[in-house]
């Protein structure tokens, strides 16, 4: 009977729009990243985020098993070890920096700043890799930028540590996924995952040795469940990216905002100022508009190759 309810529920769900059906793998991504995020907040408290954090990266290579197994013996013999080592090392400072703004920042802050990465990745793709970037997608960094500085507002509050870790933490990201970028033209998925988690475990292990004590039991267990969680909002998320138009889905990403709002209040008594949600509404209509040009550029090629 179960089984029959799931049919049918998977059923009427494949019979939905794709669009819809990404906006819906977007959103309870969210929620995991959410949760995920809420436990790292949680174990900050007692762990040192850069011990955190080597160890969410260490528990994570048990749930890459997968990705290890699907690599073919060319992925090993042609993988272009200094690129992935650079990645490595860029994903690992960011996650460092952001562990440590979680330490210290509400959960819908640290959202909130984190939908820039996007911004970021958009102006270091037309330096580095050629892509075009007109004036509307300037104004739309800029306004994406300016979305974030409304978050921390400078001058008119006392800027914590966390911001500024958050603010140099989306650029490094933006950073790593551009050599992501460079390294999917040659080599696998299932490669560029698996390196990455290795790389990331041997860089951030270097710092987390000067800080490293005994963790608890219940904090090994809780950082392993985030290393779970953020395997699961990966593989959900990259689902809607596959299903679903960029342009669509990107305003879902909001909804995370709201998940974070909701857990942080519920268990650390969170309340987001009125100036996280006006920032963050700029930051998603900047990366929104930023999507949707991708998408007619997109659909304009498209049409081109096929006259």
């Amino acid at each position: 009977m179960i089984l029959a309810l799931f049919r049918e529920l998977q059923s009427r769900f494949l019979a939905i729009s794709p669009n819809v059906q990404g906006m819906i793998w977007i959103a309870l991504s969210g929620l995991v990243f959410s949760s995920f995020m809420a436990i790292v907040r949680y174990v900050g408290a007692t762990l040192d985020p850069v011990q955190t954090g080597f160890l969410r990266y260490a528990f994570a290579l048990v749930f890459m098993a997968p990705f290890f197994l699907k690599l073919r013996p060319s992925d090993v013999r042609n993988a272009r070890l200094p690129m992935h080592a650079l990645r490595g090392f860029l994903h690992g400072g960011g996650v460092l920096l952001w562990f440590y703004a979680m330490s210290r920042m509400p959960l819908a802050e640290v959202t909130a700043m984190g939908f820039t990465a996007p911004v970021y990745t958009t102006l270091l793709a037309a330096l580095f890799l050629g892509e075009a970037i007109r004036i509307r997608r300037m104004i739309a960094i800029v306004t994406g930028l300016l979305g974030a500085l409304i978050i921390i507002r400078p001058g008119f509050a006392v800027v914590d540590p966390g911001a500024i870790a958050m603010l140099i933490a989306a650029p490094v990201f933006a950073c790593a996924d551009i050599v992501a970028k460079k390294l999917t033209l040659t080599e696998s998925g299932p490669a560029v995952v698996a390196y990455l988690s290795v790389f990331v475990t041997l860089f951030t292990l270097i710092p987390a040795i000067y800080v490293w004590r005994s963790p608890t039991f219940e904090e090994l267990v809780l950082v392993a469940i985030t290393a779970g969680l953020a395997t699961l909002g990966h593989l959900l998320m990259t689902q809607g990216f596959k299903v679903a138009e960029m342009s669509a889905i990107q305003p879902i990403k909001f909804v995370q905002l709201i998940w974070s709002a909701i857990i942080g209040f519920a268990i650390f008594g969170e309340v987001p100022e009125i100036f996280t949600w006006i920032g963050a509404a700029i930051i998603v209509g900047s990366v929104s508009y930023i999507a949707h040009r991708e998408a007619v550029a997109r659909r304009g090629r498209k049409a081109k190759t096929n006259a």
